[in-house]
Parts: structure tokens; C-alpha cells; sequence
């Protein structure tokens, strides 16, 4: 009950964090972000800086008001790369790593505003300092994800095509539910999300917890009041998980833990159920189909009649304006 009371106490304060206390006038936005900071943003923003959002940067066509993004678009977003190939007159300069800008490319580029995530705080203040607007981010459930997206449509000038982002992926979320519903509770599975080491799981915050659940699948670490933790090898081998996922960006592979022998009682790795999941960002349009690609993999008894490339590509069409194989054939093997 606590942790519930808690959720919704975030989730509230959330809505408030995103939608601030409003326009201050004709073009003046006010948004409070996840520090707690108030910003206040003339709107409709014409030069940003995306420091971690830049797969909305294809979903709202913001390429005209884009002013640089950070090298992890470039460096491991398939969709990025995809789109700047494409039309190369849409590339943006870089600007470090989301966890670390470089502050004096920033200055460089003369953005009127910063988006980015809430890691290095001491940043975001240093840039606050030199006259630089900065939104720091960290959603944290799939509610905070449409809010995240409606608070870019604000900022750029687009509200219709955020509505239109949302319902699209609703759209992909109703063919999970509707699958998910004929799942007979005694046929749910244990499911695990490891992070960047194979003992860090995510646990009962966060957007890879609600996706789980969405999904159908039972977390055993749900219950902790944690974003991730970190486990012993031996408190995995006890939940005995019956489908495990890896991060998409960690350094070790879905061989390496079927052929660990720390591993090898757990049911998944018995069943061969050990999969690391696309490097696409949660934060994103995508993470739709990033759920539709967990279910698949979870339930795919219930999942058969779906054909999860059609799906996709008919999402990325409508969503970022390209096809979803052309976009692949950026993307590393999962």
C-alpha cells in the first residue's frame, strides 16, 4: 500500500513536472522539471539540443529545429542513423554524451534550450549558469512517457502530432492487452530485465517494470521500490526466472549467460529463453514495439497470428516516416 501511495504521489507529481504552471503569456512556457527547477521556455522552441530524446527528434519532424544532439543518436539509434543517411542535410553536430555534454559545444551552438536527462545535475546547473535553458528528464513510468511526449509537442509547437504519436502507439498496446487478457493466471511467466552488468535487474520503478507487466509477465523484482538494483547471482537463481532480457546496450550477450555454468539451473537458460532486447530507447514512440517484441518472445503461443515486422513497419511509416527495414539495416542482431 505504501509503495501504491507512492506511485500515484509520483505519478502526480509528474504531470505537474511536464506541464509546469503553464503559458506566462502568448509564447512563454513554464515547466518545472524532474529537479524540481522552473524553466521558462518561449515556445514554439526554434534551436534545441537533444541530449536524449532525439528518436522524437523523426517523430515530430523537428529537424529544422534541432541545433545538435548528443553522439549516442549518432553512435547506437539504428532510426537516427537511418533518417541522416538518408537525408543528409539533416544531420546535427554532436555534442557528447547524454551523460556528459560538451559544454563548450553547447555554448558553440547557442541553443535555446537543452534537453536532457537529470544523470549529471551538476551540468545542467553549470549550463543554467552561463544563460543556457535546460530541461532535465527522467521518466519513469509509461504515463510519464506520454506526458514526456505531450511536453514536446508543447515546446515545438506541435500538440496534434503528439496526440497523434500517442495514439499510434496505444494502438500497438491494445494488441498486446488483447492478447494478454486470454493468458490464464496460472500461465504467467517470471520475467527478468538485466542492465549493464547480468546481476543488475530492473525492479518495481520504471518504464521496464510497467512494460513487464503490460506484457503479462510476473517481475520477482518487482516488489522492490527500486529503479534498478544490483543482486547476487544467487537471489536470481532463486526467482528462477522463465524468460530473461537483456539491456540492448550492455556488453555481454544472451551466449554468454546460456553458456555460464552460474547460470544453468535457471528454466530460461534450460529453455534456451535468454534474449537481449534491440538498442532502442524507451523513451521513445518505439517503445511500443519494444513491448510487442517482449510479449512475442514471453507468449508467443498467443502471439502467432501477429507478424511483428508487418506491425513495425507500419508503425515506423506513420510514425517517423520511414520503413521500419530500412531502419534495420542499422540495427545489430537481437
Amino acid at each position: 500500500m505504501v509503495y501504491r501511495a507512492y506511485h500515484k504521489v509520483l505519478i502526480i507529481f509528474f504531470l505537474s513536472l511536464l506541464w509546469g504552471e503553464g503559458i506566462t503569456s502568448a509564447s512563454s512556457l513554464i515547466v518545472t522539471d524532474k529537479l524540481g527547477r522552473k524553466v521558462i521556455v518561449e515556445v514554439p522552441v526554434k534551436r534545441a539540443i537533444i541530449g536524449i530524446t532525439y528518436e522524437l527528434i523523426p517523430a515530430f519532424d523537428l529537424w529544422d529545429q534541432i541545433a545538435g544532439v548528443s553522439r549516442w543518436a549518432e553512435n547506437f539509434c539504428s532510426l537516427y542513423r537511418a533518417e541522416i543517411t538518408a537525408n543528409p542535410g539533416w544531420r546535427r553536430p554532436t555534442v557528447g554524451e547524454g551523460t556528459d555534454l560538451n559544454i563548450e559545444m553547447v555554448l558553440k551552438l547557442k541553443p535555446d534550450l537543452v534537453i536532457t536527462w537529470t544523470y549529471n545535475p551538476q551540468l545542467i546547473t553549470f549550463l543554467e549558469n552561463k544563460g543556457v535553458k535546460v530541461i532535465g528528464i527522467y521518466p519513469e513510468n509509461l504515463d510519464e512517457i506520454y506526458q514526456l511526449i505531450r511536453l514536446h509537442g508543447r515546446l515545438f509547437g506541435k500538440e496534434k502530432r503528439a496526440f497523434e504519436l500517442i495514439s499510434e502507439m496505444e494502438k500497438v498496446f491494445n494488441i498486446i492487452r488483447t492478447q494478454v487478457a486470454k493468458i490464464p493466471s496460472a500461465e504467467k511467466k517470471r520475467v527478468i530485465y538485466l542492465g549493464g552488468k547480468p546481476t543488475t535487474v530492473s525492479a518495481g520503478i520504471g518504464v521496464t517494470n510497467d512494460v513487464i507487466n503490460l506484457i503479462g509477465g510476473i517481475n520477482p523484482a518487482g516488489t522492490i521500490p527500486e529503479r534498478n538494483i544490483e543482486v547476487p547471482i544467487e537471489r536470481i537463481i532463486a526467482w528462477n526466472p522463465q524468460v530473461i532480457f537483456i539491456w540492448g546496450n550492455a556488453g555481454y550477450s544472451a551466449e554468454w549467460i546460456l553458456k555460464s555454468s552460474q547460470w544453468r539451473s535457471v528454466v530460461a537458460v534450460k529453455e534456451g529463453k535468454v534474449y537481449k532486447a534491440p538498442e532502442w530507447s524507451t523513451w521513445s514512440p518505439r517503445l511500443a514495439l519494444y513491448a510487442l517484441w517482449m510479449a512475442m518472445k514471453v507468449y508467443p503461443e498467443y502471439f502467432r497470428d501477429i507478424n511483428f515486422e508487418d506491425e513495425a513497419d507500419k508503425f515506423y511509416r506513420t510514425v517517423f516516416g520511414i520503413s521500419y527495414y530500412k531502419v534495420k539495416a542499422y540495427e545489430k542482431e537481437y
